[in-house]
């Protein structure tokens, strides 16, 4: 099915090919290792202009984004997680940490021009604290499937100790760490057996 599409309006109707389908969503894997093939910049900024488009709440955008590429950035961040996380970070061409900024009210004259949205959350701390957890993780499920639409395996993970991540990589900043992911083109050496999930009738319902 097809529709016409006005200015600012989607086209009804309209979906993916079921080879993009499979290839974001239920092909896709967490990967553990790595070929070495490297990410050029070009592709971490394509990568990036495609995910800012993902919406935020009141278009806040609270996420940051470090691309640990070198081998210095690598070493560093893979001193910061697990033992078992270490060989991951270390392989992998790259690992983004996805951080959150605690101040980005103050971009919101910019982001959300139409309403004075910076007042509502100056003097009000939980509520900044749980807008930027909230869209710097929805953000960072942005970054992944912006990724795998661009070719990409990817490989999110926790297992890390954020206050070493934030003291090495964020600090003089009001941006604290959410997770790390790590990018490339996974060797498929690793892989588990796909795990089960719920059905519809499991965990939905239709109100």
């Amino acid at each position: 099915m097809t529709g016409e599409a006005t200015e600012g309006q989607g086209v009804a109707g309209q979906s993916l090919e079921e080879g993009a389908l499979r290839q974001m969503f239920t092909d896709a894997r967490t990967h553990y290792d790595w070929h070495e093939e490297p990410l050029p910049e070009a592709l971490l900024r394509r990568l990036y202009d495609l995910l800012k488009f993902g919406p935020t709440s009141a278009n806040a955008s609270p996420a940051r984004f470090i691309f640990c590429s070198s081998a210095e950035a690598r070493a560093r961040l893979a001193d910061c997680v697990s033992e078992g996380n270490r060989p991951k970070v270390l392989q992998a061409p790259v690992t983004v940490i996805i951080g959150m900024d605690m101040a980005f009210h103050d971009h919101l004259p910019k982001l959300f021009p139409h309403d004075d949205a910076k007042s509502w959350f100056e003097g009000n701390p939980e509520l900044i604290q749980s807008t930027a957890m909230r869209n710097s993780t929805l953000q960072g499920a942005w970054l992944i499937m912006a990724a795998r639409a661009l070719g990409l395996d990817t490989g999110p993970m926790s297992g890390f100790d954020k206050a070493k991540v934030d003291a090495a990589f964020w600090s003089g900043t009001k941006t604290e760490t959410n997770f790390i992911c790590s990018l490339g083109y996974g060797t498929g050496k690793k892989l588990f057996p796909r795990l089960p999930r719920f059905t519809f009738d499991e965990t939905c319902r239709i109100a």
